[in-house]
């Protein structure tokens, strides 16, 4: 027995170490297992950093109080459109260059990644001026009050105005990891945010609000740029030239027809999160909202990794269906799953019987700790069914099915999780509380309904 345990680490822990060199694999041959191992070890620390990060950017922005707290947790409500259409984007890049990978033919996956990049900074030139322009604007519509909306709109107007930052680390990303070279995402990703963590509490120190959102941009275009130098040096499975970058019509259409569904998709998703936190603040106050921003970036901590274990499947459904392995596909996504729903069982439970220790981590305010524990506490319940959720509607993207997540998420999100969250918050008086029964609720649903639509197996049908 002891033995076979020490062979199993051992083995494990030769996996890990060959995952993090970023060497060249044929995920369509081999052990599944092992598959998963190779590919979800970088995507899990890709983002388990960024988790950290942004766990560490509301610990010193909290130092300048509640006003401070909402208009960075106000911004972020709205900046997830921008990460809509950047997933969005990268969700289509990592399913048709996966294809092409799994077909093993590189160039049009070198081309489906370059007209990838000319969609996307078409798109995000529009985003950004949108919010250069009307900072303030959209601060008071997410019901901030005259002081955040006065001392915020400055950070808001950097987020927003950086937002190709966020466009291009995200997307390139996707082009790694469609083409099974997670390591180089994980690495230009902890670059980003390792900047990011140093720079945050000294430009805060001397810049205020503001220099917390320069160090962002500071360090995500740093990451951009290690990816961009990679990208084209050209000594890696995918290698861009000028050519790949006119517009191709027929491709440039291919990754629009994936993209659109599933940009929408993650917009339906962050639209319900902004309404949440808009109703927040209106049945709470400012107080109400502080202690769910802080809550909510607790949340996003544990959700990322999860997420990361997600983008493996994705991969493997792509580059499977790629290499006529449908089956294999399947089962990569069934081992994912499982493990997805061992790690948030553990992340449910943590959050369950430690939420005010991990909100005073963050504040002595009690107010803002008991609003916020009250949320982790809540929002913790669902967290299985989140993980599982999360790997069926991957694994769906995956294979170019984006339509299919995309209704998913209207319904459990648009049409069942804001009207109940309205329904309780106000019709029922339960205030910000309704609020954030309705996340694990809704979230519940969707990964039944998720599950549900992945067994039956249409995906493995979708050509791209």
């Amino acid at each position: 027995m002891a033995q076979a345990t020490t062979s199993f680490f051992s083995k494990l822990i030769t996996a890990i170490k060959e995952s993090l060199r970023g060497e060249e694999h044929d995920y369509t041959t081999g052990s599944i297992p092992r598959a998963v191992v190779l590919l979800a070890i970088p995507m899990i620390l890709e983002l388990s950093l960024e988790s950290v990060f942004a766990v560490v950017d509301i610990f010193f922005v909290s130092k300048l109080g509640q006003n401070a707290i909402a208009t960075v947790g106000l911004t972020e409500s709205v900046i997830t459109i921008v990460y809509s259409v950047a997933i969005g984007l990268s969700t289509a890049a990592t399913a048709v260059v996966a294809r092409r990978v799994g077909e093993k033919n590189a160039e049009e996956a070198a081309h489906a990644g370059a007209q990838s990049l000319v969609i996307a900074l078409i798109v995000t030139v529009v985003l950004s001026l949108v919010g250069v322009v009307f900072a303030s604007d959209i601060l008071s519509m997410m019901g901030a009050s005259e002081e955040v909306v006065r001392d915020g709109a400055i950070f808001t107007r950097i987020m927003l105005g950086g937002s190709v930052a966020i466009m291009l680390l995200f997307l390139i990303n996707g082009i790694f990891r469609g083409a099974g070279d997670a390591a180089m995402a994980m690495r230009s990703l902890w670059i980003a945010s390792i900047i990011n963590i140093i720079l945050c509490p000294i430009f805060i120190h001397f810049f205020g609000l503001k220099g917390a959102a320069i160090a962002t941009l500071f360090g995500r275009s740093t990451g951009v740029l290690y990816q961009c130098y990679h990208l084209f040096k050209g000594k890696g499975l995918l290698q861009f030239h000028a050519y790949h970058f006119k517009l191709h019509k027929e491709i440039a259409a291919s990754i629009i027809k994936i993209a659109s569904p599933a940009t929408f998709q993650f917009i339906i998703a962050s639209g319900s999160w902004i309404l949440l936190a808009r109703l927040v603040a209106e049945t709470g106050g400012t107080t109400a909202s502080a202690g769910y921003q802080i809550a909510i970036r607790n949340v996003v901590f544990f959700i990322l990794p999860a997420w990361g274990l997600s983008n493996a499947a994705a991969t493997l459904v792509g580059q499977n269906l790629g290499a006529k392995q449908p089956e294999r596909a399947e089962k990569s996504v069934m081992l994912t799953t499982k493990y997805n729903a061992l790690f948030m069982g553990f992340v449910m439970l943590l959050f369950m019987f430690c939420a005010y220790p991990i909100m005073h981590l963050f504040t002595q305010d009690e107010p803002v700790v008991e609003y916020g524990a009250k949320a982790l506490q809540i929002i913790g319940t669902g967290y299985i069914f989140y993980g599982i959720g999360m790997v069926m509607t991957q694994a769906l993207n995956g294979s170019g099915d984006t339509k299919t997540p995309t209704i998913i998420y209207f319904i459990g999100f648009w049409l069942f999780q804001v009207p109940f969250a309205y329904l309780l918050a106000k019709g029922l008086d339960m205030k910000s509380t309704g609020a954030f029964i309705a996340v694990p609720v809704a979230e519940t649903m969707i990964a039944i309904i998720a599950w549900y639509y992945f067994k039956k197996g249409k995906w493995k049908e979708v050509k791209v």
